[in-house]
Parts: C-alpha cells; sequence; structure tokens
C-alpha cells in the first residue's frame, strides 16, 4: 500500500506555473515552463491556471531571450508559452519553415497582453541557469535560518532542465510541484507524450508531483494528484487512434491545468494528500529524443511503426532513411495506404525496396512484415522539398532505366 501524507495549506498556497498569491495572503508562484523545440505550446494548462483567481494575486514571467536560429540567423526563436499565473520559465522554441502555428502563445507576448509588470529573462546555457538567482521575492537571504515562506510555491511544466538544489531551497516542500504528461511512474524523463505514442499505448494521463533533488530521482516525488485522459468525443480513456504528439499535448494541457487547479484547491481546505510512487523498475521510461529516433528502419519497422514515430516525434526530429549513396533522405509527407486500393503494384519483398507508383502518385516503400508506407514528398540531403515523382526520376538509377529502388542501410554482409 503507498504510504500518503498530508498536504496542509497553513494560510496560502497559491498555483504553480507563475509567481502568484494566494486569495488570503499575497502567496507567490515561481512557474518554470519550457517550450520544447518547435509548437508545443502549453497555453492551454497556463490559461486554465490564469482564468483561476481564487488562488492567485500576483504575476512575474521568466522566460529565456528570443534568439536568432536557423541558416544565419534568419529566423526569430521567441518563447512560445502564455502564463498561467505566477513565474513562468520557457526555453526557445526552434521554429521549423513549415510549422505555422510556433509563434501562436509567445510566453513574453501573452505575458505583455495580459499586463503582467515583471518579464525576466533566464541564462541561455545550463551553467548560466545553474547559478541564476532566482528574482524578488522568492531569492532568500543568505545567511537567512527562517524557512521559505509558505506562500511561495514553485510550479514546473515540461521545462526540460534540471532545477538546482539551491533554487529548490528557496521553497518548502510541497511548495515544489512539477506538472507531468504521463500516469507517472510510467515514462519519467524528458519526453513522455512521445514516448507513449511511440509505444502505441493505449491510455496515458497527466499528474501533478512533488519535485525532488536530482540524486533523489527524476519525476519520482510523491503524486499529488492523477488524471487519465479522456477523448471528449467518445467519452473513452482510449488515446484516439493516429493521435499526434500535438493533439495528446493540447488535451493532457488542459487536463493538466484542471488538475492543479484542483490539487490547489484541495490544499487550500487541508484535503490534499500525497501518495508514493509505485516501483518503477518493470514501467517504460522518456529519455529525450535524438535525432537518430527519427531513423526509418524498413527492415525493423512496420509501416504502421514508421507512421506512428512521425506522428510522435515530426515536431521536433525529422523522419528520414537514406539513399543508395548513403546521403539522407528526408521522408516528409507519408502514410500508410489501404492495400485495397493500390493498383499496378509490383514491389518487391525486401525491406526497403521502392517503386513509384503513377496510378497512386506515390513512392512506395516495403516495410517489415510485407507491410507498406506510401510517401509523397521527400527533402533530398542539400535540397528542398521534392514531390515524389520529381525525385524519382531524378534518380540515377530511374534515368537508367531500373524500376526499383533500394532505400536505407542493409545490414549484414
Amino acid at each position: 500500500m503507498p504510504q500518503t501524507k498530508d498536504f496542509r495549506a497553513k494560510k496560502s498556497l497559491t498555483q504553480g506555473f507563475v509567481y502568484s498569491s494566494w486569495a488570503e495572503t499575497n502567496s507567490r508562484v515561481l512557474y518554470l515552463k519550457n517550450c520544447i523545440k518547435l509548437e508545443v505550446n502549453l497555453s492551454l494548462t497556463s490559461t486554465t491556471f490564469f482564468d483561476v483567481a481564487d488562488v492567485w494575486k500576483e504575476i512575474v514571467i521568466a522566460t529565456q531571450p528570443d534568439a536568432n536560429v536557423g541558416r544565419n540567423g534568419s529566423v526569430l526563436s521567441i518563447s512560445l508559452e502564455p502564463p498561467a499565473k505566477g513565474w513562468m520559465i520557457s526555453k526557445p522554441d526552434y521554429l521549423w519553415p513549415r510549422s505555422s502555428s510556433c509563434c501562436s502563445a509567445s510566453l513574453k507576448l501573452v505575458g505583455q497582453k495580459l499586463g503582467v509588470p515583471a518579464i525576466h529573462s533566464i541564462p541561455k546555457t545550463k551553467w548560466g541557469f545553474k547559478n541564476w538567482p532566482i528574482p524578488e521575492p522568492f531569492i532568500l537571504p543568505k545567511k537567512s535560518e527562517e524557512p521559505p515562506p509558505l506562500n511561495h510555491l514553485l510550479v514546473t511544466a515540461s521545462f526540460g532542465r534540471i532545477l538546482p538544489a539551491n533554487m529548490l531551497k528557496s521553497f518548502q516542500y510541497s511548495r515544489r510541484l512539477n506538472i507531468h504528461p504521463s500516469l507517472l511512474p510510467a515514462y519519467r524523463g524528458a519526453a513522455p507524450i512521445q514516448h507513449t505514442i511511440l509505444n502505441n499505448e493505449k491510455t496515458t494521463g497527466v499528474c501533478v508531483i512533488e519535485m525532488l533533488k536530482r540524486v533523489e530521482g527524476i519525476d519520482a516525488g510523491p503524486i499529488w494528484g492523477c488524471r487519465t485522459m479522456v477523448d471528449p468525443s467518445s467519452c473513452s480513456s482510449d488515446i484516439p487512434e493516429y493521435a499526434t504528439y500535438e493533439q495528446l499535448r493540447d488535451e493532457l494541457a488542459i487536463r493538466g491545468g484542471q488538475l492543479l487547479v484542483s490539487v490547489l484547491r484541495d490544499a487550500l481546505r487541508g484535503k490534499a494528500i500525497e501518495t508514493a510512487q509505485t516501483n518503477a523498475e518493470n514501467v517504460p521510461d522518456a529519455p529525450a529524443i535524438t535525432t537518430k529516433d527519427g531513423l526509418a528502419n524498413f527492415h525493423t519497422m512496420t509501416a504502421e511503426d514508421i507512421y506512428r514515430r512521425f506522428r510522435a516525434i515530426s515536431h521536433q526530429k525529422q523522419i528520414f532513411t537514406h539513399t543508395s549513396d548513403g546521403k539522407i533522405l528526408q521522408l516528409r509527407r507519408f502514410g500508410v495506404p489501404d492495400l485495397n486500393n493500390l493498383v499496378d503494384i509490383n514491389l518487391p519483398p525486401a525491406p526497403g525496396s521502392a517503386i513509384y507508383s503513377k496510378a497512386n502518385q506515390m513512392i512506395l516503400i516495403r516495410c517489415k512484415d510485407q507491410s507498406i508506407l506510401g510517401v509523397t514528398v521527400v527533402k533530398p540531403e542539400g535540397k528542398g522539398d521534392r514531390a515524389a515523382f520529381e525525385f524519382w526520376t531524378g534518380l540515377r538509377a530511374v534515368k537508367e532505366g531500373s524500376k526499383e529502388v533500394l532505400f536505407g542501410k542493409v545490414s549484414g554482409p
């Protein structure tokens, strides 16, 4: 039976994700938030929190400085997060040309729109952040023996950085909350939503947990609240078929904001209870997504596996394979075609074998278990996007009369 512990409000507690104050006492919240590459936008969480004025009174925002990214600094990257309330800290979002919604919810812009008087910037580097003195009123006198004020609350959501011990010490236990988008202890780590999709999980949810020191475990703190995601269109707790990262992110953001409000209101009433996490020995984790996660391996992955990978990580990493000469080929648009709708197919059985289907206007690639991937847009290394036919007819082997091409690095002798 998991151990439980009372979470007493003692006058005030504020909500996470922001620097704010409780209705009764000027509670303040330091909100640390990150917009993980591209479109990671927890604006719905922030909005949910911001709309509940019975748990906060003041807001201070902290965000990464704007940065010029892309070729020759041609793209301005701004932090993408609208504030809930209190202190909000976010990392910059890297804008890709194909993404149209990246700038829709800049934390800085939303803070300005809401009239937040103080907007701070955190250091760009991990080292700088580690030594960054949190601003007033959260910073404590160096030689003070008094405990941190009970009305100060730290909340993080998808922040993407490990908080140093000195920052955690500026807040009392039960005042250091993290909103994590998984049903813990499953999928502890930096990319829970992505791995939930990659592993074809049927159910997910969100937890509000206590933040611990790094040596005590990442995402391993006691749980103050947990809520399973329910599809509003079907009232089912199953993850919708073909759900994308963005869709799950937005839904879990709403659930996370609602759960945070619920936990804080319970705390104010003296009813919040923490529950120790169960053993995490045999549950999957969620390490950060890397470039190699984007590799489409036709020998070990079915077409469904590759498309699932696209739904899970294409917002931050490109899905790619290799041409016969070893160059990278990004698969920009593709899917799993209905075999009953494919015509004029003479696709070899070897994984990685590909033909162009004029009738279906796509490149068909054989995958594991004889499944087929249909690709309509690619991006050759060092070039722009190409429609399937344009790319196919430009291949040297095709120009020399071949009807078949092999993609991917073939293993073995």
